[in-house]
C-alpha cells in the first residue's frame, strides 16, 4: 500500500488523498495518518504482549492484552467506513482473541484437554477465517466491488482532510 504525505505549515502531517495509478494501472488508496499511528501502536502492543509470552512472562504479558485489544478495537471502528479494512480488521481482532485465549490457557494449565483454551481459541481463528473467506471468495474479485472500496477510502480521507483543515 502506497501513502502519500502532504507537509502542512504547521510541521502537521496527513495523508493527501489523490488517485495514483501504478505501472499495473491499478488505483491505489491510501488511509488517513492518525488511522496509522494507531495501526503502528497496535504492532508493537502486540510484539510486547507476544515477546512476554514467549519469554513465559505471564504478568506483564496478560497486561499488555488490555491495550492490544484497545488498539485492534479502536483501529476497526476507525475503519469501518471502508468494508475492506473493516473485514481484515475483524479478522486480526479474532486472532488477536484467540491468540490471547491460548495465551491464557498456557500460562495456566488451562490449554490441554478436550475443553482445553488451545482448542477454544480455534472458534475466534475460525471467525476471523469465515470473514475473510467471505471477503475473497464472494467479493474481491468483482471489480465494482473493488471500485466501491476504492471510493469509500476516498470519501475518508476528504473527511478527514476536512477535519483537519477546520
Amino acid at each position: 500500500m502506497i501513502f502519500l504525505i502532504r507537509v502542512l505549515p504547521a510541521n502537521f502531517y496527513y495523508f493527501y488523498p489523490t488517485t495514483i495509478h501504478c505501472m499495473s494501472n491499478h488505483p491505489i488508496y491510501s488511509i488517513p495518518a492518525r488511522f496509522r499511528r494507531v495501526e503502528n501502536l497496535h504492532i508493537l502492543f502486540w510484539l510486547l504482549k507476544d515477546a512476554c509470552w514467549a519469554l513465559n512472562l505471564s504478568v506483564p504479558a496478560i497486561i499488555m492484552i488490555l491495550p492490544t485489544m484497545g488498539a485492534a478495537i479502536v483501529i476497526t471502528f476507525q475503519t469501518r467506513k471502508i468494508i475492506s479494512e473493516l473485514l481484515h480488521n475483524l479478522a486480526i481482532l479474532f486472532w488477536i482473541i484467540a491468540n490471547c485465549t491460548w495465551m491464557i490457557g498456557e500460562f495456566f494449565g488451562w490449554d490441554e484437554g478436550e475443553f482445553g483454551l488451545r482448542k477454544m481459541a480455534l472458534f475466534p481463528f475460525s471467525a476471523g477465517l469465515a470473514i475473510l473467506a467471505t471477503y475473497y471468495l464472494l467479493y474481491y474479485f468483482q471489480t465494482s466491488f473493488r471500485d466501491k472500496v476504492h471510493r469509500q477510502a476516498e470519501q475518508v480521507l476528504e473527511k478527514e482532510k476536512e477535519r483537519i483543515q477546520s
